[in-house]
This record gives structure tokens, C-alpha cells and sequence, in this order.
């Protein structure tokens, strides 16, 4: 018999741990090595129940989750905070976003303007 998985509920609230990343910081991914900018960070998970189980880790969702922009490509992604590290290159994120929310980048991290991301 295949048992139906119940959804993760969610928090409204934080999830308890302040965010270890901010909107302009430089990050990379453990597990699929792309590295972007954080534009927004999320306290817990807000993707819907469809969106989470179709990822395949499923990380927990009571933790920081940010949208980054990815290097050299067009993607975002919505990565839990246990999948991210610090990326320490410097380097600047070439994607088509990045004048629509920052408005400089200096040693390695970029200044956020007020451009809500939704």
C-alpha cells in the first residue's frame, strides 16, 4: 500500500534562526556548485506543497530559504539556507536581473535597492 505523504505544515512566524545570508551577498550551492546573488531571503519556506515535493531533497522548511539569482544564466532559484555557502571569489554575477534590484557592487557583495521582489 502507497501512503500518501501529508504536507509539511509551515510557520507563520520565523523560523527561529536568523538568516545567515542577506539580499546582495554572493553564494554558492553544495550540492549543484552554481553561484549567484541573494536578491531576497524568505524566514521559512513559502513555495506551496505542489512546488516542495516536487523537489527532491525537500530540506527542511523552518529554515531561511533565498532566491538567488544564478551566474551566468537567466535562472533564480529558492534555495534552503542548509544548501547555500558563502562564495568567497569576489566576483561579480553576470544575469539580466541584476540592475533591476542592485545598485553597485563592491568588495564582493552588491548594494540591494528598494525593487520588491515578488
Amino acid at each position: 500500500m502507497i501512503m500518501a505523504r501529508q504536507p509539511v505544515s509551515r510557520q507563520d512566524s520565523d523560523g527561529g534562526q536568523p538568516p545567515r545570508f542577506e539580499a546582495g551577498q554572493l553564494v554558492r550551492h553544495r550540492r549543484y556548485g552554481y553561484r549567484g546573488v541573494v536578491v531576497h531571503v524568505d524566514p521559512i519556506c513559502r513555495a506551496d506543497d505542489a512546488w516542495y515535493f516536487k523537489n527532491l531533497t525537500q530540506p527542511d522548511r523552518n529554515q531561511a530559504w533565498y532566491h538567488v539569482l544564478v551566474d551566468a544564466s537567466t535562472s533564480t532559484t529558492y534555495a534552503a539556507e542548509e544548501n547555500l555557502t558563502g562564495d568567497e571569489s569576489g566576483a561579480a554575477v553576470s544575469h539580466p536581473l541584476i540592475e533591476t534590484f542592485f545598485v553597485g557592487f563592491q568588495d564582493g557583495r552588491y548594494t540591494r535597492n528598494e525593487q520588491p521582489w515578488v
